[in-house]
Formats: structure tokens, C-alpha cells, sequence
């Protein structure tokens, strides 16, 4: 079983943030780790702006990309507790126009379960070639096409084919973007209400929304180089591994056309993010009961394998990926570490053995999510 190695990790994160940031490899980041249900570590290193000279600051706000899916499954299992939804239910119960087959013509059910679970059929157009289903039907993988609404998002989606029947495969995906609009309909509110009456309000996580509560303090973001570059907009961002890469519109968030992506639309800081993933780590606070988060904590596909990973040591809950294996995973945390990421530079992970989580928020594309840095910082934490 994994240790935490606590004495001297406030200087050994410090110096694992100066050398990442010397060598050029982030622009700016915040830090934020909880130990025993306290503030272990909180710093801002670099740049906010860097053509600007303004520096990171820990209340800075980040576009959030896929550290939203854990906010939208929070709310969905709020609402399982409430048995206003269930996770056996057919989406097609509440989206009756969302209805995608499979290549052969026949449509199968898909649940709320799968999406949750990534495992409904769905993809996102960074995994396909230029000329792929998504691409042609005009899919937005939710950081791109400032004011396309949701009915017309749903209708493309629905009119490419499944990739594989659900729930006989895991693929990483729009599903809880579907799952944000379900909500949306079993509470008869706007996403972004609920959101905020179930999740970000009870936690007062006051700088977090599908919009920017303060521009000031807002992020401006970069793409990966020796030095960084600065995010255009669009930009089309090349893939870590294989794919054509990820459509970013950093324009997207201040439009209030955009639908809200469940799966990536929020923005919000690194303490909001701390302050929710702490409170799943102790229990649900008043927000979920122990039982749900559990559920959340625990792998839910079996012997699926979550292809994003490099080794089938992780399976998946709710929000987020578990940890099975350490071992073949070759990382210091411990079994049942439940992590996740976004694509505008973050990752965030719970620890519950070591009762340890850690939120990381930066400004570089895909580096703060994927690169080297991810585990340089992950090994200063855990002193391994």
C-alpha cells in the first residue's frame, strides 16, 4: 500500500512548481492540497497574463474543461438521492429526441448509468481524424462554437452512429454533457441553476458557474512549447497521443448562447475545486450522503478498460477514475485514489487511504493535465 512521506512536502512541492516553471513547461498554476482535513499546501507560481506581467494569484479563475464532469455527476447523484432520477433510467425517458444508433440501423437504450460511466457509445471528435463522424456532423466537444445551443448539439450528436453497443465498452466522451441536459429536464431548471442550488451554493463555491463570476482574475490560457504560446481563438491544439487534436474558443465562456456543457463548461478556482473534492473525500458534507459518494469512489465498469490510460490499473466511478492496481499503475497513491483532469491544464485527485486531496490548476494546455509535470508534482507530494 502506498505512504504519504509528510514532513517536508510544503518544500518539496515548492520545489517541483519552481523547477517546472524555470524549465518553461507551465506559464502558471495553483496548488491547493488538503492532509487530514486540513490546508497542507496553497500557493500561485508564475504568470495569469504573461504578455501582461500579471501574476498568478490562488484566487484566480480557470476555464475548468472536464474538472466540470465532477460538479455534473455530483449533481446527478443528488438528484439519484432525491428519487427524482435513477441510474437504470433511459435517457430517452427524458431526451425523446435523442435517439443515436448503431452503425447497422438498430437503436439501442442507452441509461443514465452509461452515461455516467462513459460507457453509452459516445466519443469526442479529439479522438477521430479530421475527416471523422463528428467532425463532418459538426459535434462540439463543449470548449468550442461559442452560441450553439443545446437542441442543435443533441441533434448532431444523435445523427452519427454509436460506436459500440452500450455498456460493452468504455470510451471517454460527451455522455455527461447528454447527462447535464437530462438534468436539467427531471428538475425543470436550467443546468446552470441547478448546478448552483445543488452543488456550488450549499459548498459556497462562489467563484464557480458556467460563466465568469470576475474577468480580472481570469486565466489567460496557453498551448504547450518551449515556451508555451499564447491560445488563439480557435485554436486547434494537437493530442498528447493519437487524434486530430481538440478545438478550443477561449471566447466560448462569455457567451451566454453557449449551452452549458456539463462535461466542460465551467470555469471556476482552485479552492472551489479543493473545497468539493475534500467534501466527497470526508463523507458527502451536506451535499451527498456517504453511501452515494462511495458509490462515486468505486469502480462501476467491471473489467472494462478506460483507454486514456497507459496501463489497466484504473477502472471508473462516478466522476472520475479509481485506482485497482498501483502497481501496474506504477504510482505512490493508494488503491482507490479517484482522479480526474481537464484539458485547459488541470488534474485533481483524492487519496482516501492517505486522506489526501490535491487540486492542481494551471494555464497551459495539456501539460498541466498530461505532461511530465502531472507526476513530477504527484511524486513532491508523496516524497517517493
Amino acid at each position: 500500500m502506498a505512504s504519504l512521506e509528510r514532513h517536508g512536502l510544503p518544500s518539496r512541492v515548492d520545489r517541483a512548481i519552481e523547477r517546472v516553471l524555470a524549465e518553461r513547461r507551465l506559464v502558471g498554476c495553483v496548488v491547493r492540497i488538503a492532509l487530514d482535513g486540513e490546508t497542507a499546501y496553497h500557493a500561485a507560481a508564475g504568470l495569469a497574463d504573461r504578455e501582461a506581467g500579471r501574476p498568478m494569484r490562488e484566487d484566480a479563475i480557470f476555464r475548468l474543461a472536464s474538472i466540470t464532469k465532477l460538479i455534473t455527476s455530483v449533481a446527478a447523484m443528488a438528484l439519484i438521492e432525491r428519487e427524482l432520477l435513477r441510474l437504470d433510467d433511459p435517457v430517452a425517458q427524458w431526451l425523446p429526441s435523442f435517439r443515436p444508433k448503431l452503425a447497422h440501423g438498430s437503436e439501442p437504450t442507452i441509461t443514465v448509468r452509461q452515461l455516467l460511466t462513459h460507457t453509452a457509445g459516445l466519443s469526442y471528435s479529439i479522438f477521430q481524424p479530421e475527416d471523422g463522424p463528428y467532425r463532418r456532423a459538426g459535434v462540439s466537444d463543449g470548449l468550442d462554437q461559442p452560441g450553439l445551443p443545446m437542441d442543435e448539439e443533441l441533434r448532431r450528436l444523435a445523427s452519427v452512429s454509436l460506436l459500440y453497443p452500450p455498456g460493452t465498452a468504455w470510451g471517454y466522451s460527451l455522455a455527461i454533457d447528454v447527462l447535464g441536459e437530462v438534468l436539467a429536464r427531471v428538475a425543470d431548471e436550467p443546468l446552470p441553476d441547478l448546478i448552483e442550488r445543488l452543488v456550488t451554493a450549499p459548498l459556497r463555491m462562489v467563484d464557480t458557474a458556467f460563466s465568469v463570476r470576475d474577468p480580472a482574475r481570469l486565466a489567460v490560457p496557453y498551448v504547450d512549447g518551449r515556451p508555451p504560446r499564447l491560445m488563439t481563438d480557435p485554436d486547434l491544439v494537437p493530442p498528447p497521443g493519437p487524434g486530430s487534436g481538440i478545438r478550443f474558443s477561449p471566447s466560448r465562456i462569455f457567451d451566454a448562447r453557449s449551452f452549458a456543457s456539463g462535461g466542460a463548461g465551467m470555469a471556476g478556482t482552485a479552492s472551489d475545486v479543493l473545497a468539493l473534492a475534500e467534501t466527497l473525500r470526508q463523507g458527502g458534507g451536506n451535499i451527498l450522503r456517504p453511501d452515494t459518494v462511495h458509490a462515486m469512489m468505486s469502480n462501476q465498469i467491471g473489467p472494462l478498460r478506460i483507454t486514456t490510460e497507459p496501463t489497466p490499473a484504473w477502472g471508473f466511478g462516478f466522476g472520475g477514475a479509481v485506482l485497482v492496481d498501483p502497481q501496474i499503475a506504477d504510482v505512490p497513491q493508494a488503491a482507490g485514489t479517484w482522479k480526474w483532469g481537464g484539458v485547459y491544464g488541470h488534474h485533481w485527485y483524492v487519496d482516501p487511504v492517505n486522506r489526501l486531496t490535491v487540486v492542481v490548476l494551471t494555464n497551459t494546455a495539456w501539460e498541466g493535465m498530461a505532461g511530465s509535470s502531472v507526476a513530477e508534482l504527484m511524486r513532491a507530494v508523496y516524497g517517493s
